[in-house]
């Protein structure tokens, strides 16, 4: 497969494959005209050729998948089997490559659904996709190197992307997929603090995403443990340890942790 010829055909076009239709026709690796997307929900669709009117859409999920060379399903876990029960017989297992987002539908369940024969990806984003920032984790059944490395170039235009074992991907989904939602949350405490204190919700919440900001541009600048960009700003006897240590003796730390695993899928 050479990807100036790939074609992609994305079943669903909710948030996560509007999403990654609206990216893939921005970025360089796949041609526009070669991304179909097909839907129940025809605002979904509109709002798809409203972007960008090259991409092709169509209600029918046995049509867009007739000539891709990658078929890519974006719809709920609990309706990847009524889809499966659709397609499996229209897939052409030695040339089309699988590809689910669904959370949670291992390759155990996809093989069943399709064909042991199938070469399948298990692909979990986040919503951060949508402005080319997402964390990718992605884990390969029956691929090549070469298969593989298309996968990768694909959501790597949407983000950075992890190649795993499939017994990962849940630690990942709750460091990044959920980790996302966890990340929102502490921007909102402090924004909540920042008005206790006096500053507008506005002010305070662009205070707090340039700070976190920064605290990234540090870490891949300098290559550093955040412990140690932690100790460049705790003075013995200042504010910033004391305020640290009232957030360790809550449980800061050990909340986060709890509440990384506690959203582990088992």
């Amino acid at each position: 497969m050479r990807s100036s010829n790939l074609q992609i055909a994305i079943i669903g076009a909710g948030n996560m494959g509007g999403a990654i239709a609206r990216g893939l026709s921005m970025g360089d690796y796949i041609h526009t005209k070669n991304i179909s997307v097909s839907d129940v929900s025809q605002a979904n669709l509109d709002a798809l050729t409203d972007f960008n009117p090259v991409i092709k859409v169509n209600p029918s999920n046995k049509e867009i998948i007739k000539n891709a060379d990658i078929i890519l399903l974006a719809v709920k876990p609990w309706l990847v089997g009524l889809v499966a029960a659709e397609i499996e017989k229209e897939v052409d297992y030695k040339n089309q490559i699988l590809v689910s987002i669904a959370a949670g539908v291992d390759f155990e369940n996809l093989t069943e659904l399709f064909d042991t024969d199938a070469t399948i990806f298990r692909v979990i984003p986040n919503t951060a996709i949508e402005v080319f920032q997402s964390v990718s984790t992605i884990s390969s059944f029956n691929a090549t190197k070469e298969q593989e490395q298309i996968i990768l170039n694909i959501f790597g235009e949407l983000g950075k992307t992890f190649m795993v074992p499939e017994k990962q991907l849940n630690a990942f989904m709750s460091l990044s997929s959920c980790g996302i939602a966890y990340a929102f949350r502490y921007i909102r405490a402090a924004m909540v603090g920042g008005v206790e204190m006096g500053i507008s919700p506005q002010v305070s919440k662009e205070v707090v995403l340039q700070t976190l900001r920064g605290a990234i541009e540090l870490l891949e600048a300098n290559n550093t443990h955040p412990e140690v960009e932690v100790d460049k700003v705790t003075t013995p006897g200042g504010i910033t340890i004391k305020g640290l240590n009232e957030m360790e003796a809550t449980g800061f730390s050990n909340s986060v942790i709890k509440g990384l695993k506690a959203s582990l899928l088992k």
